[in-house]
Formats: C-alpha cells, structure tokens, sequence
C-alpha cells in the first residue's frame, strides 16, 4: 500500500508540473475541436486559449458534431467541454491555465437557434461561477467566456438583462449602432471573401492595409477579430499575427503552437 500511494503521489506531481509548464497561447483558436483525436485535451496540453465546438438540440442534449448525420449520443456539449473545463479550473484556481488569461468557447450552432440557447441557458448555470456574465449594463470576467457563433439568436440575448453568453460578431457590427462589445465580444468572418491572397509570395498593401484597418475598427471598439477558412499556412499566421488578430485557427494544433511560441 505505501507503494502504491507513493506511485500515485508521484503521478500527480508529475501531472502538476506538466499544467504548470503550459504557456498559454491567447492567440490560438482550435477550429472544429471535437475533430481532433483528444478534443479539448489536445488544445490544452498544446495552450490554446479558444476552441469551437459544434452542436445540434436533440432531445433535450447539445450533441457535438459538424453534421447532422455523425451524431453520437456519448459526444454532447456538457460532457465534452463545460465539465472538464469547470473540474480543471476547480483543480487550478479558478483558471483554465496557472497563468491568468481569458478562455474561450465558441458554440457554433448549426441549427435552431433560439431553442438550442434555451437549453444552453440552464446547462450554463451550474457553471456560473466560472463564467463571464453580463448584468446591470456592466460585464464581468470570469476565466471562462461563452461565445455564441452560427445560428445565434442574437435579438434575443441583446435583450436580456443578465445573462452567461454573448455573440460572435460579423464585419457590419464593427458599425456602433449595430453590436456593442457588451453582446458581441468577437467580431468573425471569413478570409476568402475579403481577402483574395492565400500566402503564396507577399501579402498585396492593399490587402494587408485592409487587414489592419479591420483589426483597428475592432479594436477601437474592444472588440477581438478572428477569421475563419484561413489558408493552413505559416506565411498566412504571420500576417494575421503582424497585424494583430487576436485568434488564429486551425485544425493543425502542433503547427500553430510552434509558430505563436517562436514567432
């Protein structure tokens, strides 16, 4: 018995030094995470600090697929990331990482939207202490942000005095009148309609002063940008990372992690 409580002892150690040796990448965004073979655990151990999960409303579950047809019971929003996510913040302090940054989670909802946020409303409860929220005009950080992208109701949660979400913002929202920071905290689209460069040979300054003018207007407004169906390529991350983008995605976590750690 005391060697086995010795081995277990050791273990755990061994496990509290590999959380603590993580250096968070707060500009790394895992793009359809439930698809890696670890979802969220990979994006952990690599450092990201955003992963996207999709999800359907079927019978009363979020269940966790990019289409309909691969759906899979065992695979639903709760299990797959607000429970980890609430027992490893439990276990570190109140943050998904040692080192205190914000963490996002993109729910992209594929359908139904309205009836999928009803759900996610009272799934997020248990979890309230973690979460940023909004109430009274005012939000308040928590290490955990809830960010709503796809079909998102947004008319509905822009009239909610209190609530655990917010909305993934569009390029038109940059507009004032049209989507404050307090809604949508993260303004999305996606590369190839505004950008026709795909990283071979330099960026056209035409495209990279549009990039960095996008960049400005968000960030003028306390807005993060990311840009989703960005060519998989490190000349590409490089740009968007000299501009200042706040997320990167990708489906390549060992690539992305190397580039933001060097770069």
């Amino acid at each position: 018995m005391p060697n086995r409580l010795y081995a277990l002892s050791v273990l755990s150690l061994i496990a509290a030094l590999a959380l603590a040796d993580v250096v968070p990448l707060t500009r790394a965004h895992s793009h359809n995470d439930y698809e890696q073979s670890q979802p969220l655990e990979a994006a952990l151990d690599h450092g990201f600090c955003s992963v996207e999960a999709d999800v359907f409303l079927v019978d009363g579950k979020l269940l966790v697929s990019h289409d309909r047809k691969d759906l899979d019971s065992s695979g639903d929003l709760d299990s797959m990331y607000l429970k980890p996510l609430s027992k490893r913040m439990e276990k570190n302090g109140g943050g998904v990482y040692r080192t205190p940054v914000e963490f996002l989670l993109l729910v992209d909802i594929k359908a139904d939207g309205a009836e999928v946020y009803e759900v996610l409303e009272q799934l997020l409860k248990p979890y309230r202490r973690h979460l940023t929220h909004f109430k009274s005009g005012k939000v308040e950080r928590r290490a955990l942000t809830v960010i709503l992208s796809g079909d998102r109701p947004t008319q509905l949660l822009a009239t909610q005095k209190e609530r655990y979400a917010f909305i993934d913002g569009r390029p038109e929202n940059l507009v004032p009148a049209k989507g404050s920071s307090n809604l949508m905290p993260l303004i999305s689209t996606s590369w190839a309609p505004l950008f026709k460069w795909k990283g071979l040979g330099q960026m056209p300054p035409q495209e990279r002063y549009k990039l960095s003018e996008i960049v400005r207007l968000a960030h003028r407004r306390g807005q993060k940008l990311r840009f989703w169906a960005t060519p998989e390529d490190p000349t590409v991350w490089r740009e968007l990372a000299d501009a200042c983008v706040d997320l990167i995605g990708t489906d390549r976590l060992d690539d992305l992690a190397s580039f933001l750690t060097t770069h």
